[in-house]
């Protein structure tokens, strides 16, 4: 075989990688903004609507909170609207950043790289009860007694006096499994005894199906899962919708280096 013709097949089998990639990649790149972060988690989240720590059912920004037995506290309006949380609370990881000092959230999220990044980060986000959002604040997360029916039927408590809230059972898991995750993405300092508490839950409460799931689709979103729930197989990401439009790539590039193949060779 002559150099050029080689050189095509070279081409062609480095087209049709490429074509493989940029099918199944082209849409994997994490929110620039906490509004776009809002928004894909929206999506994640549409197909099982619950709100994470009262699981009550929600469509749009409106929740059920008769579908889990939710009793507001003192906020009805707040109670009855969704909104996006940080577990790790944006105060948080702005108070370990010179840029608050400056100028709070907004300076944060407009001058400090970092910031934006992890205020944006899918895997801290969660759909929550307004009023939860509201009464949680940037409470840190504890073992706390009584108080069980402060929401009703949801297990979660906050202890204002304490400045301390803690999650009902069911997520305590997850709660640890971001937690640990956003301190180490982000080089956050956690406490030697929050961190204890967060490597027990973790021990103590094992993934999900859901949580499972939920780090998939965040991390085909963003390109990278939360590895304290596991792995993500990410050329798997949007594989089945990719192929259509992959194998029409695929057929033009080898119908096109072929023609421009059988020019290369000799005339007889």
């Amino acid at each position: 075989m002559k150099p050029p013709a080689a050189k095509k097949i070279v081409s062609l089998l480095a087209g049709i990688a490429l074509a493989v990639a940029g099918a199944l990649f082209t849409d994997i790149r994490p929110p620039a903004t906490f509004g776009e972060a809002k928004r894909i988690a929206r999506d994640i989240h549409a197909d099982d609507p619950l709100t994470f720590y009262c699981g009550c059912r929600y469509q749009g920004n409106r929740i059920d909170l008769a579908s889990c037995g939710y009793r507001p506290r003192k906020n009805p309006q707040r109670a009855g609207r969704l909104e996006w949380e940080h577990v790790v609370p944006a105060w948080v990881i702005g108070h370990q950043r010179q840029c608050w000092k400056k100028g709070g959230r907004d300076h944060c999220t407009a001058n400090d790289p970092v910031f934006a990044r992890a205020e944006a980060d899918l895997h801290n986000l969660v759909p929550a009860i307004g009023e939860v959002n509201g009464d949680r604040s940037n409470f840190g997360f504890a073992m706390l007694g009584g108080s069980s029916g402060q929401y009703g039927q949801c297990r979660m408590v906050v202890d204002f006096q304490a400045r301390k809230a803690m999650p009902p059972e069911e997520v305590r898991g997850a709660v640890a499994r971001i937690q640990l995750y956003m301190h180490d993405r982000y080089g956050l300092r956690l406490s030697r005894q929050d961190r204890q508490l967060y490597e027990a839950w973790n021990r103590q409460y094992p993934v999900s199906a859901r949580e499972r799931r939920r780090n998939r689709e965040i991390a085909c979103r963003m390109g990278w899962g939360n590895p304290y729930v596991g792995e993500v197989e990410l050329w798997r990401c949007g594989f089945a919708g990719a192929m259509t439009g992959l194998l029409d790539t695929a057929r033009r590039l080898i119908r096109d280096t072929l023609d421009n193949l059988l020019d290369t060779l000799p005339k007889r």
